[in-house]
Formats: C-alpha cells, structure tokens, sequence
C-alpha cells in the first residue's frame, strides 16, 4: 500500500472513531445517573428494552441516534430525540421498534422527536413493515407545545398515521411499559393490539392532578388509569403482565404468528462476498474531500464478487451507472465518479461534477431500472452540476430536469449513501432526502451543503461587506480576514453529517464497513412493499 493510502486509512479510521466515541455518549440517553433511577424502579431503558426483544442473530439498523444532537441546549437537550428507534427482527419478522427514552425528560416529546417518530412511521408505511411501540412517555414537552402540537407534521400526525397504517394492514402492537399520557393515550388505543406492566404502566387522558385542578376528583394514577383498570374495567388494553420482561415476551408471541408478508418480488440469489477487501476503502477514500479519487474501487468493494457491469461505460463518464448484486439483490447503482475523466470530445471534466451527458445517462438508467424492477442505489460525492456558458447554452438546465424528474417519478424503492460531498442540485438529483429514498445514511465522511464551504464564504463575506460599506463604514484587510473565518467556522459545523444527523436529514451515520449491511436490510425492508407497475413520468424536455 502506498503512503496516500496509509494516510487515507488513518484518517477514516479517526472519523470512525469519533463515529463510536460519539454514539457511546448518545446511548447513554439522559445519562448514567437517569438510567440508574430507571433501574431503581425496577424499569429497564429503552436500549435494554429494544435489545431483550429482537433476535439477536439478525442486524438491527438503528435509525436517527444522532437526532437532537447539539439542540435544546436550554433545556439540557434531547439525546437521540427521546426516542431509540431502528429496523430489526422479532420472532424472525423485520420490523419497525419504537421506544421511549424515559432517561430523557420523562420520554416527553420535543419537536425534533415528533419529527424521527414520524420519520419511523413513514419506514413502516412505505416499506409495509409492522410496527412495536414501547410506549413510556410524559407526553409533550409542554415549554415548547407551538412547536410540536398543532401542525401538520406535528404531535397529531402520530395519530393520523395510526389510522392509515391500520387501513393498511401493518400490523401495530404497542407496550406500555410507563406512562401514556394526554393525547399520546391514543397511541396505543389505536395500535392493534395493546399490553401493559403492571404496576407500571399507565394510559389516561389526564392524570391525577389535573383531574383534581379539573374537576375536583380525588383518584390515585393506578385506579385511574392502570393495567388492571384497562384490561379489567374500561377494556381498553389487552393483556397485563407482572413484569417487563413477560410483557416483551408476550410481543415476540404475537410478532411469531403474524401471517406471512406480501413481497415486491425483487430478485436476490445466493449472495457472494465482495472478491476484493471491503476494509480497503478506508484507504481508497481521500482525506480530503475535494481530491479525485476512482469510485468504481469503492463499488467493488460493496458489491458481491467485486463484479460492477457499467452502462454506457464510455458515454457521461461524471456519472457512473451500472448494474451490480449486494448480499444476493440486484441492484441499479448510480454514483458520482470522482476522478478526472475526459468526455467523448477529449474535454477534461472535474470529478463529482455532474455535465449534461451524465444527467441524461444517469435519467436514461433510472428508468431501465424502473422497467426491470430493480431497486436503484445512489451513492453520493457530488458537488453540484456544471456551470458556465458551454453548459448553459448545451441546456444543461434541461438535462438536469430530465434528471431530477426521473428520481422523482421513480417507483422502485431507492436507497441513498452519502459518502462525500453533497451539495446544491447535485443533492437533489442524486436522491437527497427531498427525493424519497426509503432509506438515506450517511458515512463520518459526508458534507451537506447548498456550496462548498469555501465557495459559500467568500459569497457571504462579499454580501457583509458590500452592506456595511454602504453604511458608510470602512473595511479593514484584517477584520475582513476575521469576518471570512467566523462565516467559514459556522458554515463548516453547519455541513457536517452530525448536523445532518441531528435534524434527520438522514437516517443515521455508519462505518463505511457496514454500507453492504445496511444496503441489504434496506432492500429487505423494501421488498415487503409491491410497487406500483403503471410508470408515469411526467413533462420533461427531450
């Protein structure tokens, strides 16, 4: 291995470092004094809680750890969104969990957590999957109620998609295991299926206090609203359990006799580990971001037997697409390539750039792929299309368009993988979130942004500095080099991918080592979903 290469590797190796550094502080939810207490009440986390009940032999993806990360600081933050989510097995079916962190502000519900249960929600929907609640919520976060309660994406939505997935037909069991408060008593009222601990667990619209400031009701919380008062009085739940424990297994009892799952069909074989080391991309991706470097190596080491069947290899070469099978599934792969390629008329063309012969290669794959019903993969390092006269007047507006309407309008299930850069319209039309893809993660290495950051300040700086010398006030070379570098800091923490995270712009951030896993338990998950056949594309220019 040469020294780049070393340098590389060290550098990924630290990125994934801080990756696990920064999930172990994550995982502790409201911290080891707060789990601590839960175990006094002889109450497991919600970690443990999602650990006891799903299969331990299969993957678990977990979704949205890094939500709320860096927000709320106010009010002492919101670790993980007050919510420990992800797609994993119970008694061998793949599912959605959802549980409550009760070590986090009582498992009260801030915006950015209405914002990942939604987004838990929208996987089981679109994927078919049921879904498990362990429910044990102090309900809405009450100093910031405008802010999750009566908007559309907010608290009530929750509800709303209880009743559609139900229309449906996924399948939704919830176990209250703490309180179940005010408007999220619904929640699992609308579930299939209900169970509570005893002791412990605890539905009602209004709680004791309230109920006394009410109407003047003296009622102690069991009797209001307890596991014995709604599996034996109000009828409300349907089973109760001494202890968490036998609650999670009465979950798995259900989840084992769920009748079998409608499938999509997508073709997958045996499948065949990469012929070429998937541990070797740590040093085959660039330290820095902006150096060229071949992605075809990095395909290689994803997909099974290393064998990547490109088409149009020789035309649009800014985009590489291609047909490939990870862990057994046929996939369509549409990547940026970030060497330096030369076109088809000997012009030099920058990598991760995306020119007008790659939008319409890359729009022309996406719907073979859609005639074939083969799952598409986008795996992103794009720093926006080409820009300049040339490109204008080749309508690279227009070859951009027929890009973008082709992911837009694509109806097999689309999967999305940030492992660089990721920026303006080239996010757009490599599948970013606002495109749909069933699922979009993100490598320690990504960058998300409108610009680059260097790009983005100088604009920005010339905007400041134009404005004040308008004012009437002079500009100093120093306090201008001051200014660049605030605009450059902020802009910079601004497009990490904790940031992303953080606000679920993505689904979570992972080793570059397990994209092959997680590519495959996506296409798992999206094959419980048939797709709709009938392909409409829309206007587009040809």
């Amino acid at each position: 291995m040469n020294l780049e290469f070393n340098k590389n590797e060290d550098k990924m190796k630290l990125a994934v470092s801080e990756l696990k550094q920064r999930w172990e502080k994550v995982s502790l939810g409201g911290g080891k004094k707060a789990i601590e207490k839960q175990h006094e009440k002889d109450k497991l986390t919600a970690r443990e809680r999602i650990e006891y009940l799903r299969d331990k032999d299969k993957a678990f993806v977990e979704i949205g750890a890094f939500t709320g990360e860096g927000m709320y600081e106010e009010y002492g933050g919101c670790p993980s969104g007050g919510t420990v989510a992800g797609v994993g097995y119970v008694s061998g079916r793949q599912c959605v969990i959802v549980a409550n962190d009760q070590t986090v502000k009582a498992g009260a519900w801030f915006p950015i957590t209405g914002k990942k249960n939604l987004r838990l929600q929208e996987i089981a929907m679109e994927n078919h999957l049921p879904i498990i609640y362990l429910v044990d919520s102090a309900g809405v976060f009450l100093p910031m109620q405008d802010e999750i309660f009566p908007d559309k994406e907010h608290f009530g939505r929750i509800f709303r998609n209880n009743a559609r997935m139900s229309a449906m037909g996924i399948t939704q069991i919830a176990a209250v295991m703490g309180a179940c408060v005010a408007g999220g008593a619904y929640l699992p009222i609308m579930s299939d299926e209900t169970l509570m601990v005893e002791g412990k667990g605890s539905i009602f619209l209004a709680g004791p206090y309230l109920v006394k400031a009410a109407i003047g009701e003296d009622i102690e919380l069991e009797t209001l609203g307890g596991a014995v008062t709604h599996t034996e009085i109000s009828g409300i739940a349907d089973y109760k359990f001494p202890t968490e424990e036998q609650t999670l297994d009465e979950v798995k009892k259900i989840m084992g006799k769920l009748g079998p799952a409608q499938q999509a069909g997508f073709n997958r074989i045996a499948p065949e580990a990469p012929a070429k080391d998937p541990k070797e991309i740590y040093g085959l991706f660039p330290a820095d971001n902006n150096k060229p470097y071949d992605m075809v190596d990095v395909i290689e080491r994803i997909v099974d037997k290393s064998d990547f069947d490109q088409f149009k290899k020789d035309y649009g070469k800014s985009i590489l697409c291609g047909y490939a099978r990870i862990d057994g599934w046929a996939v369509g792969i549409v990547a940026n390539q970030r060497k330096i390629v030369k076109s088809r008329k000997g012009e030099m063309q920058m990598g991760g750039v995306i020119y007008n012969d790659s939008a319409d290669k890359a729009a022309r794959f996406i719907l073979n792929c859609n005639q074939k019903k083969i799952p598409l993969i986008f795996l992103q390092d794009v720093t926006g299309f080409m820009v300049g006269s040339r490109s204008e007047h080749s309508g690279i507006i227009k070859d951009g368009a027929k890009l973008v309407n082709a992911v837009a309008n694509s109806i097999v299930p689309k999967i999305t993988i940030i492992v660089g850069n990721s920026y303006g319209a080239g996010n757009y039309a490599m599948c970013g979130k606002a495109y749909d893809p069933r699922f979009i993660f993100a490598w320690p290495t990504a960058k998300i942004a409108v610009m680059g950051g260097e790009q983005a300040a100088k604009t920005l700086l010339q905007i400041q500095v134009s404005s004040m010398r308008a004012q009437g006030k002079e500009i100093g070379a120093e306090e201008e080099k001051e200014m660049l570098q605030k605009i450059i800091d902020k802009y910079n923490t601004q497009t990490t991918p904790y940031y992303a995270a953080a606000r679920l712009w993505v689904d979570g951030i992972i080793d570059p080592i397990r994209t092959r896993e997680v590519i495959s338990e996506s296409l798992h998950a999206a094959n419980h979903a048939p797709i709709d056949s009938s392909m409409k594309l829309g206007v587009f220019q040809v």
